[in-house]
């Protein structure tokens, strides 16, 4: 069998010729495909406003900014998710805080946050991990009840649903990343959505340098040529040829995610009642989006599972080691940070191929191969 990776990139000839049209146009970076695919991408997860951005860290790090998180503050994260989560609270100066995670979903612990509240929690980042939205009502409750501001990262769960809307308008903000691996791809990219109007303005001013054109936000007017720098910004701009895929990809969200709910729905029905394996756990009153499929097994066979699939050209990855046991983490203050459930899935985990145009023969032979190691 020839190589099948975790997850890649689905490009047809229309996603293609989308890009080569922008390409001959007279805007290839902040024209009117930015602005077009914002309204599209907002219309779709049902938020009023979206701002699209170079990549998702961006767009989490701008999302922080326009929450006001500086120095002082404290951030609730998730440890199983990728380094940006926590990242982005530290590039404005605050301290990210991990609660730990629920064992049967593996997303953020609700109990484990509130333990973890202090007068420093300026915010909540919940994770929506593999795709599996985290309990919002309960995340809600708690940041109502502590005034926190909660900003999900939504990397994983572009069509996710939560109670029957879909993940993107149910918070403060909502970040989403376009990398190739994710439901839909614009190379590199980010969004942040939002229904608060001042939020909207001050997630465009920090895009682009903290610079307004608009005359009622300046110090003086000079002419239409005019700007001014009102805040301190950052480029993380998107360019019109990216907008053009995304926009281009978004056209086949649903057969995108119709196509990842069955590969899930075969895998379930395949491990569900073999020994040794735990398949993942859907909450009631969520619908996954599977950005990840990951199985659960004893933790004394995880590497021998991984090198034998990997030795048989399936490209499994293990999502996430704890982010506080990085070098850099334990350098700067989480040496003592302990998440027992974050840290058992660690030792557990084995993400399967899971994306778009992964074959039902592909699908056959990784089963096949799980199977006959156990």
């Amino acid at each position: 069998m020839h190589y099948i990776p975790y997850g890649r990139q689905d490009i047809n000839e229309d996603d293609i010729n989308a890009v080569i049209e922008v390409l001959k146009s007279d805007f290839l970076t902040t024209g009117p495909k930015v602005l077009e695919f914002e309204e599209k991408f907002a219309k779709y997860v049902g938020a009023k406003y979206a701002v699209a951005m170079a990549n998702g860290t961006a767009a989490l790090h701008i999302a922080c900014l326009a929450a006001g998180i500086k120095e002082g503050d404290e951030v609730i994260t998730s440890p199983i998710t990728f380094a940006a989560s926590a990242n982005c609270v530290l590039y404005c100066g605050a301290k990210p805080v991990f609660a730990d995670i629920d064992p049967i979903t593996y997303n953020i612990d609700c109990k484990s946050v509130e333990s973890l509240i202090t007068d420093k929690t300026k915010a909540i980042i919940p994770v929506h991990y593999t795709g599996q939205p985290c309990d919002m009502d309960e995340i809600h409750r708690i940041a109502k009840k502590y005034n926190l501001i909660v900003i999900e990262d939504a990397a994983h769960a572009v069509g996710a649903e939560y109670k029957g809307k879909k993940i993107g308008a149910l918070s403060d903000m909502t970040e989403f990343s376009f990398h190739p691996v994710k439901h839909i791809t614009s190379g590199e990219g980010g969004i942040v959505t939002t229904n608060d109007e001042k939020l909207y303005e001050k997630l465009k001013l920090y895009r682009t340098h903290g610079i307004t054109r608009n005359p009622d936000e300046m110090s003086k007017y000079d002419g239409p040529w005019y700007y001014e720098q009102i805040g301190l910004g950052y480029n993380y701009r998107i360019t019109d040829f990216q907008c053009a895929l995304g926009m281009s990809q978004l056209k086949r969200i649903d057969k995108f995610l119709k196509r990842r709910r069955e590969i899930a729905k075969k895998y379930n029905e395949a491990f569900e009642k073999v020994d040794g394996i735990t398949i993942p756990a859907q909450m009631e009153g969520t619908n996954s989006a599977y950005h990840l499929y990951v199985i659960k097994v004893d933790k004394s066979i995880r590497r021998q599972l991984f090198e034998f699939l990997r030795e048989n050209n399936i490209g499994v990855n293990v999502h996430y080691i704890p982010v506080y046991t990085f070098p850099y983490y334990r350098e700067n203050g989480y040496k003592d940070v302990r998440c027992e459930n974050a840290e058992e899935l660690y030792e557990s985990i084995i993400s399967l191929p899971m994306y778009y145009g992964l074959t039902d023969e592909e699908q056959d032979y990784v089963i096949e191969k799980v199977k006959s190691f156990l």
